[in-house]
Order: C-alpha cells, then structure tokens, then sequence
C-alpha cells in the first residue's frame, strides 16, 4: 500500500458503511449529506461498489453532486451485494482482502458510517496501518445520532488500561457533522511516534 499526503489532490475518500440501511433514518440522511458534501468539495468516493443500503445511498449522493464514484467489489458478491450500475468506475478483485488493499490504495482519507462487522473490521485495519506507521492518511468516524458513543467510550478504555496511547487513540476522527468531519481530515497530521514500545510504556 502506498502512503500518500491526507487529502491531495486528486482527493478520495474511502467510506465504510453498512450494505443495509439500519433501522433509523438518521443513518441514510447523514450518508446522503456525506455524498452531498464530498461531491462539493470536488472529493471522490471510494467505496465497496453495491447500490443497496447506506452504501447505495452514499455514492448515489456523489454522483448526483456530479462527483466520480469508484467502487471495488469481489468477483463472488457481484450479485449478492448488487453492484451499482451507474458508478464511475466499477473495479472488480479476486477477494476481499484485494478488494480492501484496492480501496486503501485510491483513497487518500477513510470514513466510517454506521455500518457491522465488516465496516468495523475495515475501519481498524486502515487505522492499525496508520499506527503502524504504514500510511499517513486521516481516519474517521461519521458518528450519527450516537451510534459510535459506545465504542468512543470502550477506546478511551484501551488508552486507561494501558493498550493503547493516547496519540494513537487521538489519530481517530470522530464528528456528527460531515462538513466539520472533512474540514479535521484535511487538516490532520499524523503523530510523530514509533508503534513498538517498551513494556510499561504507553
């Protein structure tokens, strides 16, 4: 995966979120002002390629700003997931781990919806890479109507209990407001530590 500068030009986020649409419509109105945002702004979307759930209503938000959409979807969930029809570009891989190192590599920032496990699982890997040293860009969480209180409070937990440090618990951007979110994104600066650590040491 390469390291590129957060946010530059040309600029793609990549989304993390549920290929359902959950059970309030706070979750698809913030996707849809997320889209509506991004394609403002003239950021790209990259994204998991389906045209179902927050993921369809996120790139349908994009596209509709007049924003280029890139979707990346395994040859095996083509149907399952239903591939949107309409995208940008529609990138199809072998797996899911080419699917996730596809997306890494033409994002330049990374946001979380609400999503399950699939989106919480991309979320930490891109964010395990930034502590590691591997990438330099922006994570984040798009937390709508509270959905991420709960893991906020379980992460600074971490930190408490002596696993994570307080520099790399801070890495992760959290905002209810999709303009503020992007604003923090393309201001961010990744801290200057190493991962490794002596025993004892945060």
């Amino acid at each position: 995966m390469s390291s590129v500068t957060p946010l530059a030009r040309p600029p793609r986020v990549c989304v993390f979120c549920g290929s359902s649409a959950g059970n309030r419509p706070d979750y698809a109105e913030a996707a849809a002002a997320l889209g509506t945002e991004m394609a403002r702004r003239g950021i790209g979307l990259v994204y998991g390629g389906a045209k179902v759930g927050l993921m369809g209503v996120v790139a349908n938000a994009v596209l509709a700003g007049g924003g280029d959409v890139i979707g990346v979807i395994p040859e095996a969930l083509v149907e399952r997931e239903l591939a949107h029809p309409a995208l940008t570009r529609l990138e199809k891989v072998p797996t899911m781990h080419a699917r996730k190192a596809r997306m890494a590599d033409l994002a330049t920032g990374f946001i979380a919806l609400p999503g399950g496990l699939g989106t919480l699982e991309e979320l930490f890997e891109v964010w395990t890479w930034a502590q590691l040293g591997h990438h330099t860009k922006p994570c984040a969480l798009l937390d709508v109507a509270g959905f991420y209180s709960g893991l906020a409070g379980f992460l600074d937990t971490l930190v408490t209990e002596g696993f994570v440090r307080g520099a790399h618990r801070e890495m992760l951007i959290a905002e209810s407001d999709p303009a503020i979110l992007l604003d923090r994104m393309a201001d961010y600066r990744p801290p200057a530590l190493v991962k490794w650590i002596r025993s004892g040491e945060r």
